[in-house]
C-alpha cells in the first residue's frame, strides 16, 4: 500500500489546493485564513526540493502510513483478531477513493486522519480499562484540532462511548484532564484567531453553514433571521433531493467497493445467526459503541447540514476510518468481491495519476478533472518568471501554482477579483496594495476580458492555451478542440 502511494506521489503533479497549502510551509504560523497550521507542518518537505511533488508530499506519505499502522492495532483491539478480518478491514480503509487519494495528497485531511485514528486507538484502550489513556487521547485530539476543525466532532463521539461503556469513568479525573490537554494544545490557534479577528473560525463557520459571518458580526439579528430562513422547513422534495445527493456522494467515495457494501443487508440474517452460534463476527463489547458513534455521527451530522447547505464530499470522511472494523466481519463471505473492488479502485486511480503525469489516455473532457487540476502550471510559471515586471493573479489557486514552480516569483493576489485567501492577509506573500502600485504590471487570469481596475488601464494582452499532451502555446485561437486552460496575461499601467 505504501509503495503504491510513493509511486503515485512521485508521478502526480501537485493539485491547486496542495500548492496553496505547501506555500504555507514557507511561512509557519499558528493559523491561516483557511485552516489551522497542521497542513503547513506536513508540507515542510517542499523545502527540501522546490517544485518536486514527491518531496512536497513526504509529510502526507508518512502520516498515511502511520495511520494504517495505528488502524491495524485499533481494529485488532476492537476484536478483529482473525487475520482475514483484520486484513479485510485494512483493505476497506485503504481501497476506497478517499483512502487512495487521501494517502498521497497534502491537505488538512492528512493530519486529521492520523490524529483521528490515534484518538480512536487511545480511547478504545481507555474504554477497555486503562482510564489514564484518556490523557493520550486528549493529546491526539488536540493535535487533530491543529490539523482541521472537524476534529471537534470527536467530542460527542467519545462522550457517547463513555456513557455507553464506562459511565463510572466520568467520576474520575482522566476524561476531563484529557479534554483539558486537547484544549491546551489547541490554544495557540485560538490565541492566533483572537488576535486576527477570529478570521479562520469565521471563514470555516460561514463556509460550512453557508452563512455570511461578516454580517453575523456586524448585524447579528439580520444574519440570524437569514440563517433561520435558510434552515426553516422548505419543500420536502427539495430537502429529500439534497439528502439523496449527499448520501449518493458518500456511497460514491467507496468507488467499486460500494457493490459488496450494498450486498450487506442480504447477509445480515445469516451473520446474526452465525454470531448467536459463536462463529460469526465478534466486536468487543466495550468497542462497539465507539465504532458505531465514530461511523454514524459524522454521516448523520453532515446529513443534517446538507438539508440547508452544500456539503463537500470529504467533510464526513472520518467515518471511513471506523466503519471498516464494523463492516469487515460481515463481508467475510464477499472477501473476493471486496478485494476485487479495491483492486479496481486502485487501477482507476492509478490511471488518473498516469493521465495527470502524461496526458496520454484518450479520456473525454469530463473525465479530465485531475488533469485540469495539475497540467500546464510549470510551463505557465516559466513564462511568468521571464517577465521583467510584477505578475499578479486573480485566484489563489493560480498564484499558489506559480509560486510552487517558481518560488522566486514575487507574485500575489490582486484584491477584489476573486474570493479572499491567505494571500490577501499578507502573511505568506506581500499583500498587493493597488494604491501604492506605481509601475506597470501583469495580471494572469482565465477571464476572457481584462478586469476593470480602478486607476489603471489595460495596454497589452496575450493568450496561452494549455492542451493535453502539448506544450503551452501562445495563440489567438485554440490549437486543440478542448483546451484544459485558457490563460490570459493582461498588462496594466
Amino acid at each position: 500500500m505504501t509503495l503504491w502511494r510513493i509511486g503515485a506521489a512521485a508521478l502526480l503533479p501537485v493539485t491547486q489546493d496542495e500548492a496553496y497549502y505547501l506555500d504555507w510551509a514557507h511561512h509557519l504560523a499558528w493559523g491561516y485564513f483557511d485552516h489551522p497550521p497542521g497542513v503547513a507542518a506536513f508540507g515542510l518537505g517542499t523545502l527540501i526540493a522546490a517544485g518536486e511533488p514527491l518531496a512536497a508530499r513526504l509529510g502526507a506519505l508518512l502520516a498515511s502510513t502511520l495511520t494504517l499502522v495505528v488502524l491495524a492495532r485499533f481494529y485488532f483491539n476492537c476484536g478483529l483478531v482473525r487475520r482475514d478480518d483484520l486484513g479485510l478491514a485494512l483493505v476497506l480503509a485503504f481501497g476506497s477513493v478517499v483512502g487512495l487519494a487521501g494517502g498521497i495528497l497534502i491537505t488538512p485531511d492528512a493530519p486529521l486522519a492520523l490524529a483521528w485514528a490515534l484518538t480512536l486507538h487511545e480511547s478504545e484502550r481507555a474504554l477497555a480499562g486503562q482510564r489514564r489513556r484518556w490523557l493520550t487521547a486528549g493529546l491526539a485530539a488536540g493535535l487533530g484540532l491543529l490539523g482541521k476543525y472537524h476534529m471537534t466532532m470527536i467530542g460527542p463521539i467519545l462522550l457517547w462511548a463513555i456513557i455507553r461503556t464506562d459511565l463510572r469513568a466520568l467520576r474520575t479525573p482522566w476524561p476531563y484532564l484529557g479534554g483539558g490537554l486537547a484544549v491546551l494544545l489547541f490554544s495557540p490557534n485560538l490565541l492566533w484567531n483572537f488576535h486576527h479577528d477570529w478570521m479562520t473560525l469565521r471563514f470555516q463557520f460561514g463556509h460550512g453553514f453557508a452563512l455570511d459571518t461578516g454580517t453575523l458580526i456586524a448585524d447579528g439579528a439580520s444574519a440570524a433571521a437569514a440563517a433561520i430562513q435558510r434552515w426553516s422547513p422548505g419543500s420536502l422534495g427539495e430537502r429529500a433531493l439534497n439528502l439523496g445527493e449527499y448520501l449518493g456522494i458518500q456511497l460514491g467515495l467507496w468507488g467499486l467497493l460500494a457493490a459488496p457494501l450494498l450486498a450487506l443487508p442480504f447477509l445480515w440474517v445469516r451473520h446474526r445467526l452465525a454470531r448467536t452460534a459463536g462463529t460469526g463476527p465478534v466486536i468487543a463489547d466495550h468497542a462497539r459503541p465507539l465504532l458505531l458513534a465514530a461511523t454514524l455521527f459524522p454521516i448523520g451530522f453532515f446529513a443534517l447540514v446538507s438539508l440547508g447547505s452544500a456539503v463537500m464530499a470529504n467533510w464526513p470522511a472520518m467515518y471511513l476510518l471506523a466503519a471498516p472494523a464494523l463492516l469487515a466481519p460481515g463481508l467475510r463471505g464477499l472477501r473476493r468481491w471486496v478485494i476485487g473492488g479495491a483492486a479496481l479502485n486502485l487501477l482507476l486511480v492509478s490511471l488518473l495519476v498516469v493521465q495527470a503525469a502524461t496526458a496520454v489516455l484518450p479520456l473525454p473532457d469530463s473525465a479530465n478533472r485531475v488533469l485540469r487540476e495539475t497540467h500546464g502550471f510549470r510551463a505557465l510559471a516559466g513564462i511568468a518568471k521571464g517577465l521583467d515586471i510584477p505578475v499578479y493573479a486573480d485566484r489563489y489557486q493560480l498564484i499558489a501554482q506559480l509560486r510552487f514552480y517558481a518560488p522566486e516569483l514575487k507574485t500575489g493576489q490582486w484584491p477584489g477579483l476573486a474570493r479572499q485567501s491567505e494571500y490577501l492577509v499578507g502573511q505568506i506573500a506581500p499583500r498587493v496594495t493597488p494604491q501604492t502600485q506605481a509601475g506597470p504590471f501583469w495580471i494572469v487570469t482565465e477571464r476572457q476580458s481584462p478586469p476593470e481596475l480602478s486607476g489603471f488601464r489595460n495596454t497589452l494582452q496575450g493568450t496561452f492555451f494549455d492542451c493535453a499532451g502539448a506544450p503551452l502555446a501562445e495563440s489567438t485561437v485554440p490549437p486543440c478542440a478542448a483546451p484544459l486552460h485558457e490563460w490570459h496575461f493582461y498588462r496594466y499601467e
